[in-house]
Order: C-alpha cells, then sequence, then structure tokens
C-alpha cells in the first residue's frame, strides 16, 4: 500500500528538535528548490526512497541516508527482514512459500493496495468467489463474505487491517486458481505431457496477475478458463437458480462435461484444433476464439473414438491407409474368405510382411485367412494411394497407439446425415484442405505421385478430441445423446459439485 505523507505529517512523528525544523519546511519550499518524495509504507516496513533534499537559495539543509537510523527510520536491508518476519506470521496457515516468494520478488509491495484504498478488482475477485461453489471451491461464498468484513475493516487505513486484506486477497486468489485448474480424471489421454492441465503454483498465480495490463480482465479471462467450460458453468448456475426446472439429472450432466472442459485449453493461446464427438463437429481455435467450424464423422459406438490430446506436427499427401489389426480381422479376412483374393484388387489392398518401415510386400495366397480371421494371427493390410483411399487426399497425423487420425475421406455424402458416428474411430474431416490451409496458412501441395507425402507444420498445432454432452446457449440448456454410454459412470466429479447435486 501506498501513502503519500507530507512534511508537516511526517515532522509529526519525529523527534522535537527535527519536527521543528520540518513544519517550517512549506516556507521553504516557497524559497527553495524544495524536493519532496514520497515514503512507500510496504506490507509491514517503512523504506525511504528517496533521501530528502532542500537546496535553498538562503538556506542548505539536506539529510543523508546515514542520518536515517537517527531519525528512527529503518534503512532498507533491516525494513526487508522485519518483513520477512511479519509475513512468516501474518500468513497463518496460507501457504507462505508462495506468498513470501512472490512479494518477496516486489520488495513487499501490496497486490490489493494503492493510494491507501483496496483497489476495485478486490470486489471484482468476490464476485468470482461468491459463485466459486460451481468451480468445485464449496468455501468460496463463506470466504467472500469474511472477505468483505476484513475489507471494510481495513477502509480505516490502519496498516495492520490494510496488511491484513492484501494478504488475506492474494491467498483467495490463489486457492481460487488452483482449485479451478486441478487435474481431474475425465477419461482424456494425454499424448503429450505437456497439454495435460496443471495448477500453477500460488507466486506465478499471483506473478501473472501482477504482471497483466489490466488486472480487472486478467481475473475474468483466468476465471472463465475457456470459453465452454464458461458457458457450462452459466448454465449451471441458471438451473440452480430456477427451483422448478431444476433436474438433478440436467444438473449431474453439466458437471460432467464442466470437467471434461477443465481438461482443454485454459486462457488465450495460439491455433489448436477440438473435435467433439458428442456433437460431431470440429472447431479451430486461435488465440481463444473459434475461427472456423465445420462436420466430421467419429467412430461407431461399438468402435468409439477416443477422448485425445495430441500435437499434430505434419500432414501426409496421398497418404496410405494402414488397416487396422482388428478390421484386418473382422472385415478384410472375412471378405477375403467369402469373396477371394479378388477382393484384395478391388479395394487396392496389398500385404506386408510386418510393422516396420523397411516392410516388404508379400503375395496373399501365403496368408493363412482363416488364421486372420479367427485371431490366430495378425496381418498388416494397407491401401494404396489414390481414388477410393478410406484417408482421401490428406492425413494429419498425430503418434497414438489408437490409431487414430484426422483424416480427408472420399465419402463426401455421408456428411449429410444427422448421426456422423460412422467410422471405426478415427475423425473423418468434412473439408480437409480448408483445415490445411488454416494450420499452414496456405493449401500444401504434393510434389509427384509418391505416396506418403509428408509436409511439415512451421508451428505444431495441438488437438484435442473431447465427448461434450450437454451445452448453453445462454437461454436453454441442451443435452445431447450420450451414444458412447460415458456419462452414466463419469470417473471423477468434484465432491462439493456432487453433494449440491445430492440436494
Amino acid at each position: 500500500m501506498v501513502f503519500m505523507i507530507g512534511a508537516s505529517d511526517f515532522a509529526a512523528n519525529l523527534p522535537m528538535h527535527i519536527s521543528v525544523t520540518l513544519h517550517h519546511a512549506p516556507e521553504l519550499c516557497v524559497e527553495s528548490h524544495f524536493a519532496w518524495s514520497f515514503c512507500y509504507f510496504s506490507a509491514l516496513s517503512i523504506k525511504v526512497i528517496k533521501v530528502i533534499e532542500v537546496t535553498a537559495r538562503f538556506v542548505k539543509f539536506s539529510l543523508s541516508v546515514a542520518m536515517l537510523p537517527l531519525l528512527g527510520i529503518a534503512v532498507p536491508s533491516a525494513a526487508n527482514a522485519q518483513a520477512n518476519s511479519s509475513l512468516a506470521t501474518a500468513l497463518g496457515s496460507a501457504p507462505s512459500s508462495d506468498l513470501e516468494a512472490f512479494y518477496g520478488s516486489r520488495n513487499y509491495r501490496p497486490l490489493w493496495i494503492q493510494d491507501g484504498f483496496v483497489i476495485s478488482e478486490a470486489e471484482q475477485l468476490l464476485d468470482i468467489l461468491r459463485r466459486a461453489d460451481l468451480d468445485g471451491m464449496e468455501s468460496g461464498p463463506e470466504l467472500a463474505h469474511r472477505l468483505e468484513d476484513t475489507i471494510e475493516n481495513a477502509r480505516s487505513g490502519d496498516p495492520a487491517q490494510l496488511r491484513r486484506v492484501d494478504l488475506q486477497l492474494s491467498n483467495a486468489w490463489v486457492d481460487y486458481v488452483q482449485t479451478l485448474r486441478r487435474p481431474v480424471d475425465v477419461g482424456m489421454v494425454f499424448l503429450d505431457r505437456s497439454l495435460a492441465p496443471s495448477a500453477p503454483s500460488g507466486s506465478e498465480i499471483l506473478r501473472n496477475l501482477a504482471d497483466a495490463p489490466s488486472r480487472g480482465r486478467h481475473l475474468e479471462e483466468v476465471s472463465s478458463l475457456n470459453p465452454l467450460y464458461s458457458e457450462l458453468r452459466e448454465g449451471l448456475a441458471s438451473i440452480r437458480q430456477n427451483p422448478q426446472g431444476r433436474s438433478p439429472d440436467a444438473e449431474q450432466r453439466l458437471l460432467i462435461n464442466m470437467d471434461r472442459a477443465r481438461a482443454l485449453p485454459a486462457g488465450r493461446q495460439g491455433k489448436y484444433i477440438l473435435v467433439d464427438a458428442a456433437t460431431q463437429r470440429l472447431w479451430m481455435y486461435e488465440d481463444g476464439q473459434v475461427r472456423d467450424s465445420m462436420r466430421v464423422i467419429v467412430g461407431k459406438p461399438d468402435e468409439q473414438t477416443p477422448m485425445l490430446a495430441g500435437v499434430i506436427r505434419y500432414s501426409v499427401l496421398n497418404p496410405y491407409w494402414n488397416v487396422p489389426v482388428d478390421l484386418a480381422r473382422k472385415r478384410v479376412a472375412p471378405a477375403v474368405l467369402k469373396e477371394g483374393l479378388g477382393y484384395l484388387q478391388t479395394k487396392r489392398y496389398e500385404i506386408l510382411s510386418d510393422w516396420t518401415e523397411n516392410a516388404r510386400v508379400i503375395d496373399p495366397e501365403t496368408v493363412d485367412w482363416e488364421a486372420v480371421a479367427s485371431g490366430r494371427t495378425e496381418l498388416r493390410v494397407r491401401q494404396l494411394p489414390g481414388a477410393g483411399n478410406s484417408m482421401g487426399d490428406m492425413k494429419f497425423a498425430f503418434p497414438n497407439d489408437y490409431g487414430v487420425f484426422l483424416h480427408d475421406t472420399p465419402d463426401k455424402q455421408l456428411f449429410s446425415q444427422a448421426d456422423r458416428s460412422l467410422s471405426s474411430g478415427c475423425v473423418r474431416v468434412e473439408d480437409a484442405a480448408r483445415l490445411a490451409r488454416w494450420m499452414f496458412g496456405t493449401a500444401p501441395r504434393v510434389s509427384s505421385s509418391s505416396p506418403e507425402q509428408k509436409v511439415a507444420l512451421a508451428e505444431p498445432v495441438p488437438v484435442y478430441i473431447t465427448y461434450l454432452t450437454a451445452g448453453w446457449d445462454g437461454e436453454k440448456l441442451a443435452l445431447r445423446r450420450d451414444f458412447y454410454g460415458r456419462d452414466k459412470a463419469p470417473k471423477q466429479l468434484f465432491a462439493s459439485n456432487l453433494s449440491a447435486t445430492a440436494e
């Protein structure tokens, strides 16, 4: 907190012989070039930032740093030591190491106090805490009430009360953000660990707030988490405020989907792709905003598209389609047994010796197709590039053990269907060329007729495949068909939200 102290006010607290001299400071200012600077009162100490200097035409008067102890003013090093000791006491049960690290790094300047007053962003934080039970922070509303009392007590300007409210507001913000960003197991597989949500440290949370160009906007963006989460939370609040329309089933579905939305990127980031298997759509996000969207085809209920988060680093033009082993067993082998080897030629399939890069093409007549169909033998089957290839003209790969890609398809007519859960697990995109233009900035082109031409992205693009069976449009709740059956046995919900639902 910062107090601006005039000469007379400051002099009142000094020894008599100095006080008398400084009470004449205003008169000296008239006749002299009198430079008077702020004294900054930190959370727990007094620091004189600038030595009082008086250069008078008729009187020469100066106070040097060496005189500060004589005036009863602690020099900075002593003040810092006192602040560290007092801060540890003031923090109480708070995460003292984080708060000490943050406040120590800024010379114990307050975060929520300016010119002796609590800044307006504190009230914004109270509003966030009042509805924090929606985010799983059950103590939020009661904490907001206690902070109101603390802020009211600090209106007297008492330094101890101001110090207390600053620390408590910081601690409340840290608790809230860490609760909001706490990882929840919703069945999302993070293929790249850097994409997995994690709760930031307290010092990082406070440093980000302190460094934000607009603290109010920062509070709003962080508490929103991401657009989908914010919308679902708004729907939950609306349902809870309307007892007549409150449905335990609808509320639980909302909570399940809010947890799924927590696994998605928080705040404003660069480009990323979001695929929702439930709505069977894809969105292209950039800096927190939707830039484009298209329909997709996802896995059938018995061949579900998993929830994955990975990174696309390149696209493949003229791709092969490596038929998954289970599909070779369930589809290819029975078709060969029924129709003969001509089926392989019609579908442009070839058989490979193994799954290595140096695998050789083998004669399909040497294969025991009955053993493949029964599962006793695993077989690598791939489809050649070109017309009819299930990958279409290009695919967008992100390494995973599920055999899941985003890819083009020759069967464009399927996108007009209302239910597009038709694939074997991969995600077929409606307009692969449009998606590629957004990712690359321009459409990648083949350099020849050669298969499997890799085109690297200058900036890798994360992709998130989720499953959102609830939505809120600002007025009404949309509950979608849970055709994968994942809402029936969610892995985890916040205990506070579950208790609220049970009521």
